[in-house]
């Protein structure tokens, strides 16, 4: 990369770690950096660029062109929240070339290289299930550099035109979690840009991302209910030698119930579980081995943020991956073992504790007791 442009990437990167820290923390808020690969397509007014390029009285006959190539980007950027990020980086477009005859005799060939900064917020719409859809808008500083030159009537063509010019883009893709600490995304951009000749063209980048986020926070300790104490019972004391010894009758023991935070089990709006509330489910199994127990219950949980029916979706995906787990890594019974969703139909909250309908971080942060897993042992002692 030139230093000129070096220098502007450092200036942009700087300005957004500005916009950065003055914004207000949020939910699951993180930097992030990538790369991506993928093809460019141009798409200029040929016929335009080359008539504008050739001296009076010559006219363009034919024109032919190659306006694909490989280009790439690095980036970094700040999710404020699950739903707003800001994301600046470096791109690299390719270059095209073209080929024209004209009239009288002669030709015209031309190359133009793309490159430049461009400073995009990037919004995210959750889908469940680690998916989002993810669409972006914003500016783009682009350097176009067109190499010229010319044969027969074309023959007094011999140019090197460079150009500096800000514009806009926008683009829409897919994105996936693969982990906490690894995602992809899939996305198709348009760059409005010069063509050094007095156009504009677009250039539709069509490309495969990958996203490493290294800020995000650490996931929260699980909140655990504490479990019923189970106090065996003082021995009786020994009957006399002519009364005989009280039969021993199986009694049923008061269920337990544990109940664990979303946040350390999923991530946010997510239903597969990370490490960590794996980690927790194992103890829990670890818990159970050796009990004689007759029914295992798991219940999903949410807040009342978002649509009822996405919660009771939400709540129900969770309860069924926590049930998974504990028979396929928790080896237990799984014909005891049943999940059920509850939505938001039974918050911890009460209506007077966490004021207002619109998400924010106060309110996400208030509500988080409601967003759990309860799971209920029915057991024998």
């Amino acid at each position: 990369m030139p230093p000129s442009n070096a220098l502007r990437l450092l200036s942009l990167i700087g300005l957004s770690s500005l916009i950065m820290n003055t914004a207000h923390a949020q939910d699951e808020a993180y930097y992030y950096g990538g790369l991506s690969i993928g093809q460019s397509r141009g798409n200029f007014d040929q016929n335009g660029l080359s008539s504008r390029m050739l001296p009076p009285g010559v006219t363009v006959s034919s024109v032919t062109s190659d306006e694909r190539d490989t280009a790439y980007k690095a980036f970094l950027g700040y999710q404020f929240n699950p739903y707003v990020g800001l994301e600046g980086g470096y791109f690299n477009l390719g270059e095209f070339d073209l080929s024209a005859a004209t009239a009288p005799p002669g030709s015209l060939n031309g190359n133009l290289k793309l490159q430049g900064l461009n400073l995009d917020l990037v919004g995210t719409m959750p889908l469940g299930m680690n998916w989002a859809v993810i669409g972006r808008i914003g500016a783009q500083h682009a350097q176009a550099r067109g190499r010229f030159s010319g044969t027969g009537a074309a023959s007094t063509i011999a140019s090197s035109r460079d150009e500096n010019d800000t514009n806009y883009k926008f683009g829409l893709g897919l994105q996936y979690e693969i982990s906490p600490s690894w995602l992809v995304r899939i996305e198709a951009e348009r760059y409005r840009i010069s063509d050094t000749t007095g156009g504009h063209g677009n250039v539709d980048l069509y490309s495969l991302s990958l996203v490493f986020p290294f800020g995000r926070t650490s996931t929260p300790p699980p909140r655990v209910a504490q479990a019923p104490t189970y106090v065996t019972p003082e021995p009786a004391p020994a009957p006399a030698p002519v009364v005989l010894a009280p039969a021993v009758v199986p009694m049923t023991a008061p269920p337990q119930r544990v109940s664990l935070s979303a946040e350390s089990l999923f991530g946010f709006d997510r239903a597969v579980l990370r490490p960590e509330g794996k980690a927790e489910l194992d103890t829990l199994a670890s818990s159970l081995s050796g009990t004689q127990y007759t029914e295992v219950i798991v219940e999903g949980h949410t807040d009342r943020l978002g649509s009822e029916a996405y919660n009771q979706t939400l709540s129900e995906q969770r309860a069924q991956s926590v049930k998974a787990y504990l028979i396929s890594a928790g080896h237990l019974d799984a014909s005891k073992v049943s999940a059920i969703g509850k939505g938001e139909s039974t918050p911890v909250t009460q209506a007077l504790d966490c004021r207002g309908t619109k998400r924010t971080a106060a309110l996400v942060s208030c509500l988080q007791p409601d967003r759990r897993v309860e799971i209920r042992v029915n057991a024998t002692r």
